[in-house]
């Protein structure tokens, strides 16, 4: 059986919006991915504060999102842990590894942001063995300040940069315009904006 590539896109997804598509859909097509997993994540470490919806709101809105698109899908992979512990990406790798084929390929999609904040991240060499990284840069970014994490040259060919998809769109506006009752059509497609407002997610 042939090798599958499969990318992960995790994050707080609070709620996920069309910047997440547009980064996921460009990851696919750049580097052949056949399955792109959203995988909203239950407690993220370094986000003490928490989502504001649950994870059961995020995940269906990422299905939501997801639909119509052939290789999206919904991942119940960062789900919260039994013991109500942070979610560490090094855990969720393996667990996703376990679930697919033993030769397929996976790539993380991640922000620039938080990529360079890798170092802090729990097991952070065992993450750059484990996976390859697809890296969603923002305009005006340097290549340079990869050096600030030190990779090894092996580890730096496992780093791709996907450029070109930046939109100017942030969960956090999107949930500063609800709580306002401003008009979020175009941010959202109609589906999850539906959700948002049958189950009064966000507001004041």
């Amino acid at each position: 059986m042939a090798s599958a590539k499969v990318g992960l896109f995790g994050g707080s997804f609070d709620p996920p919006h069309r910047g997440h598509l547009a980064a996921a859909l460009a990851a696919a097509d750049r580097f052949r991915l056949e399955r792109v997993l959203f995988a909203p994540t239950a407690r993220q470490p370094l986000k003490p504060d928490g989502p504001v919806a649950s994870f059961e709101d995020r995940l269906e809105m990422v299905r939501l999102l997801c639909e119509g698109n052939a290789g999206l899908e919904a991942s119940a992979v960062d789900a919260p842990e039994a013991d109500g512990l942070p979610n560490y990406t090094i855990d969720t790798l393996q667990r996703l590894r376990r679930g697919i084929g033993a030769e397929d390929a996976i790539f993380v999609i991640v922000g620039v942001d938080a990529f360079l904040d890798l170092r802090r991240w729990r097991a952070p060499e065992e993450l750059l063995a484990a996976a390859e990284w697809i890296v969603v840069t923002r305009p005006g970014f340097s290549p340079q300040r990869l050096a600030e994490l030190a990779l090894s040259e092996k580890q730096r060919a496992r780093v791709h940069l996907l450029g070109g998809v930046a939109e100017e769109v942030s969960a956090t506006q999107i949930r500063e315009a609800l709580r306002e009752g401003l008009d979020c059509e175009g941010l959202l497609p109609a589906t999850v904006l539906d959700y948002i407002r049958q189950r009064h997610l966000y507001e004041a």
